[in-house]
């Protein structure tokens, strides 16, 4: 393919995506062009930045700031028991490193917050939502209507997922979904205070990298203005509608405190 960006060995190594008609050399060309950004290198995040790098995001940016317990373990697959005490961000870059060296990676040891999500978010052609903080949620997302970038969004609760894809061509933004309240109180519990099956993060971040691959490439139906929700216990299946509130679309600045 003397016309294709892609090399001798990316079409080998992706071959088998771009046997499918929908991808093919094109889509496989828009993945190596994308940049995406992972805020959360987590439970979510570790899985979505594997199957990212796996097929061939050109660049991916990972946004952590903590560090490797033992209590991750239990589902943050990316880490073992020796990188205990290590910033998650150097040991993530790594694995996915390892995984596919044919893409280029980015670290970030900040916390995400309003003084300096416009200026990160702005190099990168999607945001991927992979944190447990409902704060840092509205963040994120306030910063990608401003600056006018979709967002892939996943989260947890015991035995649960959600997905769902926000400021996309015109559809709904997360605050849509989930209003905060005037106190700024938030209406959901902080995931991060309950416990969890180990294998939901895994199938839930499955899907979220799926979203992102198919934005990139426009391929399939993307999970814009709805919530697919689902039971890991029952195999229950349902998708949401979220209607599109106007006023959450025209956000022009982010809030000194959140």
């Amino acid at each position: 393919m003397a016309d294709s960006i892609l090399s001798d060995r990316e079409l080998r190594q992706y071959s088998r995506q771009i046997m499918l008609p929908e991808i093919g050399i094109a889509g496989q060309e828009k993945l190596k062009k994308a940049s995406v950004i992972v805020v959360g290198a987590g439970g979510l995040g570790c899985p979505v930045l594997q199957y990212l790098a796996a097929a061939g995001i050109g660049n991916i940016a990972i946004a952590e700031f903590d560090t490797v317990s033992e209590a991750n373990l239990q589902r943050q697959v990316l880490y073992g028991s020796e990188d205990q005490g290590k910033l998650k961000s150097i040991i993530a870059t790594k694995r996915i490193e390892q995984l596919n060296t044919l893409i280029r990676t980015e670290r970030i040891n900040v916390r995400i917050d309003a003084s300096n999500s416009l200026k990160i978010f702005s190099g990168y052609d999607l945001i991927v939502d992979a944190t447990d903080n409902l704060k840092t949620r509205y963040i994120i997302s306030d910063t990608c209507v401003i600056l006018g970038k979709p967002m892939v969004h996943g989260a947890i609760f015991k035995y649960e997922g959600q997905v769902s894809v926000f400021n996309y061509m015109g559809g709904p933004t997360y605050r849509c979904y989930n209003p905060s309240g005037s106190d700024g109180e938030y209406i959901n519990p902080d995931p991060s205070k309950v416990g969890l099956f180990g294998v939901l993060p895994g199938i839930t971040g499955t899907i979220m990298a799926n979203e992102v691959i198919k934005i990139i490439t426009g391929v399939g139906s993307v999970l814009s203005g709805k919530m697919l929700l689902f039971n890991i216990l029952d195999y229950s299946f349902k998708i949401v509608e979220i209607p599109v509130i106007p006023e959450n679309q025209r956000i022009t600045k982010l809030y000194d405190n959140y």
